[in-house]
């Protein structure tokens, strides 16, 4: 069986709720801004969003906004405005739709989006091509500066977005990716965490390319056959992952990235369902309902899986779409370390809509 050739961009807003504040308040460009929580540093509260600024004075996502001031005294604090993040991220993905229907979002400011071409063409020329004008679209259009990446799947396009942050857009080839993989530490691959980054250190392991050199049988020997599989695969390149689109018109969406992958459930279905709400409120407030529930998992190790199903009448009820979500959760397969979630509701209807 010959595999079609594949082309993924993956593309990344720089800094972008700090971003966001610093085309709204030109002044702060340069300075570290730190924007969590009501923006007091004297109150409970972690740091969403760090400017490269002070991220260099140690900053960082999920750090309390205490020590954040600790670390960079001079920083401003802002809030969190999770409503003009969404619009802004609203026109970065009204943008990325125009080049593939398959785009696939991780938050409010990450996608993947995989180019297509005639049956039997390649779309790596098309993709590089698509990847220069998206970057240049959302500096002009959106005031944003993105790091973004070319490669032949979303693996290898994911390490390449992060080759040249910030503002940078680098391509890998797939006659290039042993020469990337080769001396990148093991766990800058999608899917190893902290606590399989240690076993492997422990088997004498701690590059891509370690990996590479080490029999499929001992890894899943050692890690299970799922997971033994995958170091196998992906320290060779080797990424069939599909791009699974989430936003869709007429429907409502809500999606968060953790900070780090967890396999905590409670934290999971916590989120969820806060998700959850933030949808029927927002139904609520467009005075409209909708028929069909959707959840989003991510996973660590880049598979992505949408489940959906169809309410028996419109609803704009938490209860309905939580107990649909949960329903879905519940049957979503093996616990593994999680990424990302989501929950949407699509088929959307006026209220005076038959």
């Amino acid at each position: 069986m010959v595999m079609r050739k594949r082309a993924v961009i993956h593309i990344y807003l720089d800094d972008f709720f700090a971003s966001v504040e610093m085309k709204r308040r030109p002044g702060l460009k340069g300075r570290p801004v730190v924007v969590g929580a009501d923006g007091d540093p004297e109150k409970r509260g972690t740091v969403s969003a760090a400017s490269y600024e002070a991220r260099a004075l140690g900053v960082g996502p999920g750090m309390t906004l205490k020590k954040a001031r600790t670390l960079c005294p001079e920083a401003i604090f802002l809030p969190v405005d999770f409503e003009s993040y969404e619009k802004e991220s609203e026109r970065f993905f009204s943008i990325l739709t125009e080049y593939s229907p398959l785009v696939e979002s991780f938050g409010l400011d990450e996608a993947f989006i995989e180019v297509l071409s005639d049956e039997g063409g390649d779309p790596f020329p098309h993709a590089i091509e698509a990847a220069g004008e998206i970057k240049k679209r959302v500096e002009r259009v959106l005031g944003l500066s993105s790091s973004v990446g070319v490669a032949p799947n979303k693996l290898l396009a994911g390490l390449a977005g992060e080759m040249n942050k910030p503002g940078g857009l680098y391509i890998i080839r797939a006659e290039e990716a042993g020469r990337v993989l080769k001396d990148l530490p093991a766990t800058r691959l999608r899917g190893v965490g902290q606590k399989t980054g240690k076993r492997l250190n422990g088997l004498g392991i701690y590059t891509a390319g370690d990996i590479s050199k080490t029999p499929l049988q001992y890894l899943e020997r050692n890690f299970g056959s799922d997971i033994g599989k995958a170091l196998y695969e992906h320290s060779r390149g080797i990424d069939q992952s599909p791009v699974v689109p989430f936003h869709e018109p007429n429907a409502l969406s809500r999606e968060v990235v953790f900070e780090g992958e967890t396999e905590d459930q409670y934290i999971i279905k916590e989120t969820l369902y806060a998700l959850a709400g933030d949808v029927a409120a927002r139904l609520k407030g467009l005075t409209c309902r909708g028929k069909d529930v959707a959840i989003k998992i991510g996973y660590s190790d880049l598979e992505t899986v949408s489940r959906s199903t169809a309410l028996d009448t419109e609803s704009d009820s938490l209860n309905d779409i939580w107990a649909a979500a949960l329903k879905f959760l519940d049957a979503s397969g093996p616990h593994k370390p999680v990424r990302l979630v989501g929950v949407k509701v699509a088929g959307l209807k006026g209220r005076g809509e038959g």
